[in-house]
């Protein structure tokens, strides 16, 4: 997979997003852009391709890592619970801590995430059977258990709607002062790349990391809790973005191998493709109105992890 292509693909939908709206933009007007129109990029179309980008990246390296420290190509943060314990964070927050900020609600988010992260990994440990497909399917379970307290709670409280609302991610309300805290995933993300050959030596096992002289425990803590904050930090800027952080990960291995350092940049730039093109398909299918990035990568994810699935099978039989 040559980086060359995704990122004239990147750039080419970029481009395309900027100008795709409801309110009329064109790349003709950039040499004569009225207020309106200025206001109309800086404020929304702008954030909204930052946005769609890092958490496109974020959530990709994030299933990448999981995939390499569980050894199982169908674990990401959709399928072991990490985004079910970020959402239910979420809820708390919103019942605790009704005028909290920002940075408080992501803090809370990301103790749920890890805090179920790690359950699920603990869960892991103790399955003797480690067939490919039965640990997703036991990861789907114990977020579908985090997913009916989540709902339990929020009925009680009368929050449904409001959960509601980080159920499925959306783009169309991202504008100028209610997206920046995604940026925060930058920073962790480089620091998933400093880990990045740490993380695949763990993933070969226990034993043979601590026989190398590695840090097994600590390395896969690093790598939980980076994942943690940044689906933490997605979750609570966009909401759930189902499957991406499996299905990217798993067709670059397909051209590039298990790596993780050689396979980073090619899986930040197809997760930020992926989303963008899902994004934009989403933004043109039903113009002027809009589905939701949740649906349109939650269809097509689906669509993809099953392929996967029956293609696991087929190299298994």
């Amino acid at each position: 997979m040559k980086n060359r292509y995704l990122i004239i693909a990147l750039l080419i939908l970029s481009f395309a997003s900027v100008f795709i709206g409801v309110q009329d933009v064109s790349p003709l007007d950039l040499f004569q852009l009225t207020e309106e129109q200025i206001e109309i990029l800086l404020v929304s179309r702008l954030p909204r391709l930052a946005s769609i980008l890092i958490a496109g990246m974020s959530m990709s390296i994030c299933g990448m890592i999981m995939q390499q420290l569980s050894r199982n190509k169908f674990v990401s943060p959709t399928t072991a619970g990490t985004m079910d314990s970020a959402r239910f964070g979420i809820l708390v927050s919103l019942m605790l801590f009704t005028g909290a900020s920002p940075i408080v609600k992501a803090g809370i988010a990301f103790a749920f995430a890890l805090i179920g992260t790690f359950i699920f990994m603990k869960i892991l440990e103790r399955i003797k059977l480690k067939d490919t497909v039965f640990i997703p399917l036991v990861g789907l379970m114990f977020g579908n258990i985090i997913n009916s307290i989540t709902t339990f709670f929020a009925y009680k409280n009368d929050l449904i709607q409001n959960i509601g609302s980080w159920l499925h991610g959306d783009f169309s309300m991202i504008i100028s002062g209610q997206y920046e805290l995604i940026y925060i995933s930058v920073p962790i993300l480089l620091l998933a790349f400093l880990f990045a050959n740490r993380f695949t030596v763990a993933g070969m096992g226990e034993e043979f990391s601590i026989n190398l002289g590695l840090n097994y425990r600590h390395v896969v803590n690093i790598g939980l809790t980076i994942v943690a904050a940044v689906t933490a930090l997605v979750v609570l800027t966009v909401g759930m973005i189902p499957f991406l952080g499996l299905i990217v990960p798993n067709i670059v291995s397909i051209f590039q191998g298990d790596n993780l350092r050689k396979s980073l940049i090619q899986t930040a730039l197809l997760g930020a493709v992926f989303v963008l093109f899902c994004d934009i398909l989403g933004r043109v299918i039903i113009f002027p109105y809009e589905i939701s990035i949740g649906l349109t990568v939650g269809v097509i994810g689906s669509g993809i992890f099953i392929y996967l699935l029956l293609r696991g099978r087929a190299n298994e039989s």
